[in-house]
């Protein structure tokens, strides 16, 4: 039986409870895990993050629960014609194919785009099927280029053979064929600035390397390609990002998962990749005090948190750098390396950096 046949199957069993529930005059209801920090493990042996057996139930007669039960069933139904049409719609699409007046009243069944992102992860749990599987994408958010050749919808693609601008990572990556691929290892950056200027420099033909980027938070796409060529190819994986909290959010959900997408950490989550980015030591080591930003509360705060997570509290490493953080009352940005020059993080910066392994895990 096809993916797309089981992804129609589970819609449909679900559709058919609730059906069931009607005829035995019984109030309809979904069980949903429930996707927050207090049903989050820890695993310690997988070193990733696993969702708990926590539920909710949302009943269709219960004024607190009745907006967000047929927000389910209709993203469903939508899930389900996609399948049945062999179509996929983004993210997008989506919103605005559920967006509409509920019939005899004044409200909208959705009235913005987070609240159907966030039915759609529901129903991955629901039904146990990816939202690539419910045939649902993100948009494209990301780039990569290295000697690597892909096979791609039929046709043979070489990342480094794109120009400028590299090849635009999908958001499904599941069917991609790896026909071969000549890298040392792989570097992700949190930043497409950065990407820019490690491509024009040709870094990756230099290293032998693969460089790759999204723009902000890393792409699930992304998460599952970085995974794929880890697993496939054991290529090492080093993680650029800024010296902030956000930017160690970053590294800690490529590592171990993310609290929202915690049922979805074993398709993603990547255990050995290690942290290049900016720490205390290169801020003194390259002066960069002169550059910081002052952190803002929210900046504080989000650092108070990560050094809080089980993931981090008990390495010694990282509480030493949201430590250190804070007494400075300060960031920095990975752009600030620029001030030594233009090319100083692809010719000075990440060379020295690799050959003595000066990364945290």
């Amino acid at each position: 039986m096809k993916k797309k046949n089981k992804s129609a199957e589970s819609l449909k069993n679900l559709g058919e409870r609730v059906i069931s529930d009607i005829n035995k005059n019984k109030n309809p209801n979904v069980i949903v895990p429930i996707r927050a920090l207090s049903n989050v493990i820890f695993n310690e042996k997988t070193k990733t993050l696993e969702l708990g057996n926590k539920t909710s139930t949302r009943y269709f007669f219960n004024v607190a629960h009745a907006k967000k039960f047929l927000q389910t069933i209709e993203i469903a139904s939508i899930s389900k014609d996609l399948i049945n049409e062999e179509k996929h719609a983004s993210l997008r699409d989506v919103f605005y194919m559920a967006k509409r007046t509920i019939p005899g009243t004044n409200i909208n069944l959705v009235d913005e785009q987070s609240e159907s992102d966030d039915i759609i992860e529901d129903l991955e749990l629901i039904t146990g099927n990816s939202r690539e599987q419910l045939n649902i994408n993100a948009n494209k958010n990301g780039s990569v280029v290295g000697k690597v050749t892909i096979e791609d919808a039929g046709d043979t693609i070489r990342w480094d053979k794109l120009g400028s601008g590299g090849w635009s990572v999908p958001s499904n990556v599941e069917n991609i064929k790896f026909k071969k691929i000549d890298a040392k290892y792989i570097v992700y950056m949190e930043k497409a600035a950065v990407w820019e200027r490690l491509n024009e420099d040709k870094f990756w033909e230099r290293e032998n390397c693969i460089i790759i980027s999204s723009q902000g938070q890393t792409t699930r796409g992304i998460r599952r390609l970085l995974q794929r060529m880890y697993e496939e190819f054991k290529l090492p994986i080093y993680v650029l990002c800024d010296y902030d909290a956000y930017g160690f959010y970053i590294y800690s959900v490529l590592k171990y998962g993310s609290i929202n997408l915690a049922h979805a950490s074993e398709k993603m989550a990547i255990p050995s990749v290690r942290y290049l980015g900016i720490t205390s030591k290169d801020v003194e080591k390259y002066d960069l005090k002169k550059h910081f930003i002052k952190l803002k509360d929210h900046d504080i705060a989000r650092l108070k948190q990560l050094s809080e997570y089980d993931w981090f509290k008990n390495s010694k490493d990282w509480q030493k750098e949201f430590k250190t953080m804070k007494q400075y009352g300060s960031k920095a940005e990975i752009q600030a390396l620029s001030a030594r020059g233009i090319s100083f993080i692809s010719k000075v910066y990440l060379p020295e950096k690799i050959k003595s392994k000066d990364f945290l895990e």
